[in-house]
């Protein structure tokens, strides 16, 4: 019985002398006692405060000449930019894949389709409500052009085209251009891109 009082009361009184040294018996107007700085004084400046150690007393600094942030670097010219605006890249450079394809069918149906429709034939819902007809996917021209063309398209825009280059990331750029060119295939296909094993399904 005395070990159960003694193991209930060591506890209890640790936590009561705690709270009291919690609490003050009295105000002081004196700064508080920091043990430790680093934290709550850091001997740096903010954002747009005064700095006399430049001349122009700017603390904010415009960064040297060719500086690149961390993970910025994107030296990938193709993947990055689709190549210049005069040698825009022929080809993906992302490998086809269903998981590509299926990424671009979803951002194609969420950014693409109000203006161009599914199908790309320019019919879109915006369309049919009065904005004016945009380009049909299909036609020898769109079909023709190289992938970074229709890379570089979606970044900036092209007439009454807005730019995507800040809604739609590189990665999603290439895969609504991958299902671009599935959705051309499939409005152009014949006998002869169907295999062998599949044509007695077709008759």
């Amino acid at each position: 019985m005395k070990r159960s009082v003694i193991t209930f009361l060591v506890p209890a009184a640790l936590l009561a002398s705690s709270a009291l040294m919690g609490c003050r018996g009295q105000v002081s107007h004196q700064p508080p006692m920091w043990i430790k700085h680093g934290m709550e004084f850091q001997p740096r400046y903010n954002a747009f405060e005064e700095n006399t150690y430049f001349s122009d007393g700017r603390n904010m600094r415009m960064p040297p000449a060719g500086t690149v942030a961390r993970g910025m670097l994107k030296d990938d010219d193709a993947f990055w930019r689709g190549g210049d605006s005069a040698h825009p890249v022929t080809s993906n450079p992302l490998p086809m894949t269903e998981t590509l394809l299926e990424r671009g069918q979803e951002r194609f149906n969420i950014y693409c389709s109000p203006c161009h429709g599914r199908t790309g034939l320019g019919n879109g819902m915006v369309v049919q409500h009065g904005f004016m007809q945009p380009p049909n996917f299909h036609d020898d021209r769109i079909v023709n052009m190289p992938d970074g063309q229709v890379f570089q398209t979606i970044s900036h825009g092209v007439r009454n085209m807005p730019s995507y280059g800040k809604q739609i990331p590189e990665s999603d750029r290439w895969a609504i251009v991958a299902y671009l060119r599935a959705l051309q295939r499939s409005q152009r296909a014949t006998m002869a891109d169907v295999p062998e094993s599949e044509k007695a399904n077709l008759r």
